[in-house]
């Protein structure tokens, strides 16, 4: 079984550089797609012609912004807006997926902007999606992907001592939050297996940054350490664009 993740920075521009074609050629069971900036209805337009999945999609009350979708050539058991927190779920940033053994929670993780004014609500949803992690995982396993907008480690994005605790996604603050998911038994699946992988998963549209390779890898895939003898590899797709993300990816056993 093979799981993809991949930020689009907007479904529908994504659509004319042949989307349906680049998702075709990925032949994976479920498909995560974060920053949609589409409704259910403009996700499905813009995916139009991918057949073979189930579409779930969900969206904040803002038009064209943030937006998670689910495409699952199974369908699931329950499929799932937000945390139940309405503080939290006003924005399309979660949806989750039960299949028989684990939960799919595909996410946009706030970023805490350039002058850092949303750094403490960060903060704030980190704590709030962890809570809602470990209630899931009462019941069963729980595999998390999307943007979570922060490098964990100096390995993790190219020039990190000019940004650290400067730029949003490398704060200690952000650090720290991701720190937590780790101590609460979440893994991350690329760094299981790569401990040592210099690989990145954005790139900023400024000054060449994909050319000279000058990235951040700030696209996950987590999962239950409960979980980890399912997961057979885990990769990241650099080769494949469209977005300033590539997407990122895990195949189960």
């Amino acid at each position: 079984m093979k799981l993809i993740s991949w930020n689009l920075n907007g479904i529908r521009a994504v659509a004319g550089k042949g989307l349906t074609d680049i998702l075709t050629g990925m032949n994976a069971d479920v498909i995560c797609l974060q920053e949609t900036k589409a409704s259910p209805e403009q996700v499905r337009e813009a995916l139009f012609g991918f057949t073979g999945y189930e579409i779930y999609a969900n969206i904040g009350e803002k038009k064209g912004y943030s937006g998670t979708a689910i495409l699952s050539r199974t369908a699931p058991i329950m499929v799932r807006n937000g945390i139940g927190m309405p503080e939290h779920d006003d924005q399309g940033r979660v949806i989750t997926a039960e299949f028989e053994k684990f939960f799919v929670v595909n996410t946009y993780v706030p970023n805490s902007g350039s002058e850092l004014a949303r750094l403490p609500y960060r903060q704030t949803w980190d704590s709030a999606l962890l809570s809602y992690f470990k209630e899931l995982e009462q019941t069963k396993p729980v595999i998390w992907c999307g943007d979570m907008n922060v490098a964990h480690k100096p390995i993790d994005l190219k020039n990190d001592k000019a940004n650290y605790n400067k730029t949003a996604g490398y704060m200690q603050q952000e650090i720290d939050g991701m720190n937590n998911y780790h101590a609460a038994d979440l893994v991350d699946t690329f760094r299981h297996f790569y401990p040592e992988v210099e690989k990145y998963s954005w790139w900023s549209y400024r000054a060449g940054a994909r050319e000279k390779n000058v990235g951040w890898r700030i696209d996950y895939f987590m999962v239950s350490k409960s979980f980890i003898p399912a997961v057979k590899d885990a990769f990241i797709l650099n080769d494949v664009h469209g977005s300033d993300h590539c997407p990122v990816g895990i195949d189960l056993f």
